[in-house]
């Protein structure tokens, strides 16, 4: 009788990623977009000192939504610096503003060098897990004028990362930066994750954490303009 041939080790050649998850519209879909391409999946969030963890609670089921192995949840305090309406009580979050006023300048709601340390920790995530990939949800079109979304700063930073790690000088691995959103409009980051199953109702993008989102605040109103533009409805609830 012939040997029945072993099966193939389908987990040990399947790639893993690490994904940027903060549990709002672009790190879903990015989430999303890993799982669609057959990644092992590792998730990493960040309890920066921000205003609310309604954000982190949307992080936890998004994870548990797909299936990732691991979630890292990495506590660091920038409210020791501030500077930002996100992690000081002095500055307050803008609301109502024009769509001009958005798209003009550096926001109150920028964190110093927010990306730049989460880059970085995502990096050393992936060094330990395996993991050449890491995905990010960066946007620079629909965004609020926030300079570490821009493709030159992740440029930079993949160039710099691996120079600067094991992985990229002594074991010859390329460390990979994914921003598969960084040029799309809200409205097709929508329809893409819409596609791809995103449960919308399992995510959070505002900057207050109420029980339902104000509405008024930057990534509400950039929300709200892309499910506006794609022709559906947002599944979260808002105030009034």
């Amino acid at each position: 009788m012939p040997n029945t041939p072993a099966l193939p080790d389908t987990v040990s050649r399947q790639k893993s990623a690490v994904v940027l998850l903060s549990g709002g519209l672009d790190s879903s879909t990015t989430l999303a977009i890993a799982a669609s391409q057959g990644y092992a999946l590792y998730a990493i969030s960040f309890r920066y000192g921000q205003r609310h963890a309604r954000e982190l609670q949307a992080a936890q089921a998004l994870a548990r939504h797909y299936g990732v192995r691991d979630h890292k949840i990495v506590d660091i305090d920038l409210r020791l610096f501030g500077g930002s309406a996100l992690t000081s009580d002095e500055i307050a979050v803008p609301h109502d503003r024009s769509e001009a006023e958005i798209g003009s300048g550096i926001p109150v709601t920028y964190v110093p060098a927010r990306n730049l340390i989460f880059l970085s920790l995502a990096t050393a995530y992936a060094e330990v897990v395996g993991a050449d990939d890491i995905f990010l949800g960066i946007n620079v079109r629909d965004s609020s004028g926030y300079p570490d979304c821009r493709p030159e700063f992740l440029d930079a930073f993949a160039h710099t990362a691996n120079l600067a790690t094991k992985a990229g000088t002594e074991d010859r691995r390329t460390l990979c930066y994914h921003a598969p959103l960084i040029e799309m409009s809200k409205a097709d980051i929508v329809r893409d994750g819409t596609r791809l199953g995103v449960p919308w109702e399992q995510t959070w993008s505002c900057y207050e954490g109420g029980e339902r989102a104000c509405g008024t605040c930057d990534s509400c109103q950039l929300r709200l303009k892309g499910f506006a533009e794609a022709g559906m409805r947002d599944a979260l609830p808002y105030e009034g």
